[in-house]
């Protein structure tokens, strides 16, 4: 289906409108928790359910989409889809109690989680085959800004006005999108609705929603819970783990299945999700940990963070459109392979810092990932779809984002567990040289020592003080080491990447469409 110029962009406005909100609300939450918690009365632990909840629901639904279209029509599908998320936004501003908070967010994460990966098929089946790239240009800006901006946004609102407007701001922009997919969005003559009295995959329903579920609790609470030390983190692995290996098994097998895993055998789109999966995985990694960096070892103040991280989505902004247009005029695979080394070299950059850098130097890497994720972004997705067939494109679509979302979630814990991990073996390497043996110990002592006492006086040694003081300039060390190694990590699984995307296929000039 190829709409003429004017509908093209009716139709792309009506999906990305939802679909930017809902991206949003994955993150803009994260900085009102205090503000939920007092107004409340919750506990630090029970209010960071707030978060999870949501992001359960969402991750359970982005794979059933593709089937949910099928079964109820996509237009259909997509327009409940936005009233269940704006409906729920306004419940959320309104809850009064803790367990009203969580119960709506689980209905927002179900009406928000088929909204990406159904505006991405609709406008990849929108925009013609040649003009994929710019399609996935403009999926990118929602995608990919959202993480960056939803923590901004966020704290801007609740400062300005109250950790409620997170929600009701939600309203004005959900009852237009509501009103233009109603208006503008029609299913495709090729897309196959489901037949009366079709057989429904109820057991693969209920190992998707219990294995997504589960895994994602897991992945959302097992740094906080301290992973298999904790038997619900341990069981609810062991469920995860059970469901989802079921759960292939009988999808391979199933006539109409919820997921459609033979789609896999294409060799451009499985390893198209594979790098997708890593790509996140380091990417929300660093997006997790400069915030850390900046806020906890340089004392940086909120603003000044995001006066460090907020000029990557203007840099997104301006190359994203680039990186659609070039995936028209040159093979999609240098592409990515330049997205992926500008990548892997930011995150080198950050693997450099200390705890001198300036602003600037804190300032340029993030810069330099936001230019660098358009071409990632862009020309992952015209290769991983280039040869998906139209009739295919919702459970493709479906899959895709299910990875992607797993990607950032495993990374995020991944980086929060390693920077835990390697803190404590920092730490443990440099108190070895904290010893009366040690001379530059010993003379740093005294340097502290003489400080201390031209400053309070000579009425005590102040040794304890000058000690304290050295333990935890220690500390700080220890953990900007830390955050060195993780950075490093991520920059090595960049740089990893760009092998493998050379087994792609090259996009087709043409893509058959049914």
């Amino acid at each position: 289906m190829t709409a003429k110029a004017p509908g093209k962009w009716l139709i792309t406005l009506s999906v990305m409108l939802p679909t930017m909100i809902e991206v949003l609300d994955t993150s803009v939450a994260n900085v009102a928790l205090e503000h939920i918690q007092g107004s409340l009365s919750a506990g630090q632990d029970e209010v960071t359910w707030v978060l999870t909840s949501y992001l359960v629901a969402n991750a359970v639904v982005i794979p059933m989409s593709g089937w949910l279209s099928r079964m109820m029509g996509r237009k259909r599908y997509l327009v409940a889809s936005v009233a269940l998320f704006t409906l729920s936004s306004l419940l959320c501003g309104a809850a009064t109690n803790l367990m009203q908070i969580i119960l709506f967010r689980v209905m927002q994460g179900i009406g928000g989680g088929g909204l990406q990966p159904v505006s991405q098929a609709i406008l990849l089946e929108t925009f013609p085959a040649k003009q994929r790239g710019m399609a996935m240009a403009i999926f990118g800006l929602g995608v990919v800004m959202g993480p960056i901006f939803g923590p901004l946004v966020g704290g801007w609102i609740t400062d300005t006005w109250s950790w409620r407007w997170i929600f009701y701001i939600n309203l004005p922009f959900g009852i237009l999108a509501f009103y233009m997919c109603s208006a503008f969005v029609q299913d495709p003559p090729y897309l196959k609705r489901a037949k009366k009295g079709e057989e429904v995959d109820v057991l693969g329903l209920a190992l998707l929603s219990v294995g997504i579920g589960c895994l994602q609790i897991v992945l959302d609470r097992g740094q906080q819970d301290d992973w298999f030390a904790s038997t619900n983190i341990t069981v609810m692995s062991i469920i995860a783990v059970s469901a989802l290996s079921f759960l292939v098994w009988w999808e391979l097998r199933h006539k109409n299945p919820v997921l459609d895993l033979r789609i896999f055998k294409s060799g451009s789109f499985s390893i198209g999700c594979v790098v997708m999966f890593l790509g996140f995985f380091a990417f929300f990694g660093s997006i997790v940990l400069l915030p850390m960096f900046l806020q906890g070892l340089m004392g940086y103040t909120a603003l000044l963070a995001g006066l460090v991280l907020g000029p990557s989505g203007a840099v997104v902004f301006i190359f994203m459109p680039i990186a659609g247009k070039l995936t028209e005029r040159i093979d999609a695979r240098w592409i990515l392979s330049f997205g992926l080394l500008l990548c892997s070299y930011s995150l080198y950059l950050m693997a450099g810092f200390n705890l001198n850098i300036d602003f600037f130097s804190a300032a340029l890497p993030r810069a330099i990932q936001g230019a660098a994720m358009p071409f990632f972004f862009v020309a992952l997705s015209y290769l991983t779809f280039a040869y998906v067939k139209n009739n295919q494109m919702n459970n493709a679509s479906a899959l895709y984002n299910l990875l992607r979302n797993l990607g950032g979630s495993f990374g995020t814990a991944f980086v929060t567990t390693l920077l835990a991990r390697r803190a404590q073996y920092h730490q443990n390497i440099l108190t070895e040289h904290m010893t009366p043996l040690n001379p530059i110990y010993q003379l740093r002592l005294s340097e502290i020592q003489q400080a201390l006492t031209a400053k309070l006086g000579p009425l005590s040694d102040h040794l304890e003080e000058a000690r304290a003081f050295l333990y935890q300039e220690l500390m700080k060390e220890a953990n900007a080491l830390a955050f060195n190694d993780a950075f490093y990590i991520q920059c090595l699984i960049f740089l990893c990447l760009v092998g493998g995307v050379w087994f792609m296929k090259k996009p087709p000039i043409k893509v058959d469409e049914e």
